[in-house]
């Protein structure tokens, strides 16, 4: 088979779900809307979270970082893809992808992590309350924060490094949204059960090990709600886990089933489904699934919004 030289002046055609769609139109004006909806939601809690004192807590710095990841995890793939819809354009550089799959690792695996730290801060506040700004001190949160990043950004950088030497053949179509792994391995004249088999684990790892920690601190929680003796304060432990709950949920099923699968299981139309769940769907529902059942929040909203957005009344 015929190779072709993977240098800085070749590229890939992303075929992407927009051009394999039987409403084209139709499924880019819903991403459209999305993005936008992604954009305004997480910008805005980022906004209310920095300027409202009352938030800058251990809970809601942790979810200030899940909405910037989410924000930019989002505007890594779907611009690009609907610029490229538009313009009838679908090409990408040999860097352009290798940059795209590392920031999409990156920004994928610190948030699978810091899921795992939000629900330890769950726990925490749950369980041992009187000991949380103990646990959760400022210089721990920034520890977790850091950790999330770092790790992941050393995850995806042996990932990026080690597909994109692979040599690639003729056939350059990439039948996905973005740059990933699990597409492009198809594409690679070489043997990858090596490499896939690597991917897996750290799959596993990355994935079911922060997931495992997730399920134990909830299942802790769960225990101890359920021995408090103030029905107010079992409703309310269990609004704001439950918003958690569905965010780890939508998170960590669209990633197992893209990186902890076997590739038999995999097809270019379910890739990509799973893609424009996990990196445009994700991203905007998330900001909205913890505000509008979180009163602390839409309290703060309309501060912020009543102290900066609004008109004075004029003096009569």
């Amino acid at each position: 088979m015929e190779h072709w030289n993977s240098s800085v002046g070749s590229g890939f055609i992303l075929v992407g779900i927009l051009n394999d769609s039987g409403s084209p139109e139709l499924l880019c004006a819903t991403i459209t809307a999305l993005y936008m909806l992604a954009l305004a939601s997480n910008g805005l809690l980022l906004l209310v979270i920095t300027m409202d004192a009352r938030l800058h807590v251990p809970m809601y710095l942790l979810l200030g970082q899940l909405s910037l990841m989410d924000l930019l995890f989002t505007s890594v793939v779907t611009p690009k893809a609907l610029v490229d819809y538009l313009s009838r354009e679908n090409s990408i550089s040999f860097g352009g992808c290798a940059l795209q799959m590392f920031l999409a690792l990156t920004l994928g695996g610190a948030e699978d992590l810091l899921l795992a730290f939000m629900a330890y801060d769950r726990y925490v506040a749950i369980c041992h309350p009187l000991n949380y700004m103990v646990f959760m001190r400022p210089r721990v949160c920034w520890f977790m924060v850091a950790t999330s990043w770092i790790l992941a950004s050393l995850n995806a950088l042996g990932h990026t490094m080690y597909t994109m030497h692979y040599p690639f053949c003729m056939s350059w179509e990439i039948r996905h949204l973005l740059c990933e792994i699990p597409p492009l391995l198809k594409l690679a004249c070489a043997d990858t059960s090596g490499y896939e088999l690597m991917v897996y684990v750290t799959g596993v790892t990355f994935l079911l090990l922060p997931l495992s920690a997730i399920l134990a601190s909830y299942s802790l929680i769960l225990f101890t709600v359920l021995h408090v003796p103030s029905t107010e304060g079992r409703k309310k432990a269990l609004v704001t886990c439950s918003s958690h709950l569905t965010v780890v949920g939508m998170f960590y099923g669209a990633a197992t089933f893209m990186y902890v699968l076997p590739s038999s299981f995999h097809s270019p139309k379910q890739d990509n489904i799973i893609s424009v769940f996990y990196t445009i769907v994700t991203p905007a529902l998330n900001p909205l699934i913890y505000s509008l059942r979180n009163k602390e929040v839409m309290g703060a909203f309309r501060r912020v919004l009543g102290k900066y957005m609004l008109p004075a009344n004029p003096t009569l």
